[in-house]
């Protein structure tokens, strides 16, 4: 399948068709709307922002796919910072789905963050698909998610072998992924340079409010 889609580095002329593929890939799916579109246009001005790896895929000159990664730390119980890296938004445009797209973009981003040195994947996501990739609970590498007892849907990747080893601490994910949260009017104003679609609160939605 690698044969028919190109994935490349963003460019400055890539970032609104990137965010209205974030936009249309999330909307309603974890909350009435979404605010994916509004995190990924904040990152590339966030300093913890990693350029080398802000990927986009193409199929047949149509941009069906992006992820992004930013540097973040484990506060290890013994007060170290351990970096690593925050994966996502990542997303396939919703005709895309389910046919394997995803795992290639996932899989090819995950071995240039371990080329760039990168030790460790760490993010919020569904073990039944991320486990085909090799990420794991996070909890059975010694960590935590802020502000949680238990969190399965907290996952790690080793990207440097034993990079974790002996590590027992607390994630918290950077500011950036909170940016609508902090900052509601820009998000809004965002929000508002894009097509009108309606908001609905649906079943399995995490944040139905």
């Amino acid at each position: 399948m690698y044969s028919d889609v190109i994935i490349r580095n963003e460019r400055p002329g890539d970032y609104r068709m990137a965010e209205n593929l974030a936009r249309e890939s999330f909307w309603n799916v974890y909350r009435p709307g979404c605010t994916e579109h509004y995190v990924l246009h904040c990152m590339r001005d966030d300093p913890a922002f990693v350029r080398e790896l802000d990927f986009v895929m193409f199929r047949g000159g149509e941009m069906i796919g992006q992820n992004v990664f930013v540097r973040a730390n484990i506060t290890a119980d013994d007060g170290r910072k351990i970096p690593v890296c925050a994966m996502g938004p990542i997303c396939i445009a919703p005709g895309y789905q389910r046919q394997g797209y995803g795992k290639i973009l996932l899989d090819y981003s995950v071995d240039e963050a371990r080329k760039l040195g990168v030790g460790a994947v760490c993010f919020e996501g569904n073990i039944g698909f991320y486990g085909k990739s090799g990420f794991t609970c996070a909890r059975k590498f010694g960590l935590r998610y802020h502000g949680f007892d238990d969190a399965p849907f907290f996952l790690c990747k080793e990207l440097v072998p034993s990079y974790l080893d002996g590590i027992t601490g607390e994630y918290a994910p950077p500011e950036v992924y909170f940016s609508a949260d902090r900052n509601p009017a820009g998000f809004e104003e965002f929000d508002a340079l894009f097509p009108r679609r309606e908001k609905k609160v649906l079943p399995g939605q995490l944040f139905p409010q």
